[in-house]
């Protein structure tokens, strides 16, 4: 199978998934070796990008993703103008990223920090699979533990949580 062939695999991989695919996936599906695999996703992201595409081929979440081009953002915004909202309300924001922050977490001490019962907003998070319950804590009652997901990742468009502003970003922000 020649390159053009192979890339023409890959793309169909990405647009299929709709979600960050992994090397080792694609490596797996493909039956390449992940050098070859990574050398191709690289090609076929420059390609995306040189020519100004509607799409784009990122790395995000630890794999690869077809997202829109932040270009066309005034479109994209149109058209999801049409479309029933999927915004999160203040109090999911401040609870995510009590949780984005300080993971893992347990529910009370969410709570602790934002001053009011945070369960709608986690039943919420939990739904849109932003949070997972990643186990229980070893005190008494084993209050289970939270912690951010993949999906979080990509809602966010990070490749990990070292992308989350830091707390002095953030004052430079609101100073601006």
């Amino acid at each position: 199978m020649e390159d053009r062939e192979k890339k023409s695999a890959l793309e169909t991989f990405l647009f299929l998934s709709g979600e960050p695919i992994t090397l080792s996936a694609i490596k797996d599906i493909i039956e390449l070796p992940e050098s070859e695999v990574k050398r191709l996703m690289e090609k076929l992201m420059a390609e995306y990008k040189n020519r100004n595409a509607g799409l784009l081929i990122v790395e995000i979440a630890n794999g690869y993703q077809m997202v829109t081009n932040p270009e066309y953002a005034d479109w994209v915004r149109k058209f999801r103008s049409i479309h029933i909202s999927s915004k999160l309300s203040v109090p999911a924001l401040e609870t995510l990223a009590i949780i984005a922050y300080k993971q893992p977490i347990i529910r009370a001490e969410i709570e602790q920090l934002r001053g009011v019962n945070s369960d709608s907003a986690i039943k919420t998070l939990l739904e849109r699979r932003l949070i997972k319950i990643m186990g229980r804590k070893e005190v008494p009652g084993r209050p289970f533990l939270y912690g951010t997901t993949r999906e979080f990742l990509q809602y966010f468009g990070l490749k990990d949580l070292t992308g989350l502003p830091t707390l002095k970003d953030l004052v430079r922000g609101e100073a601006a």
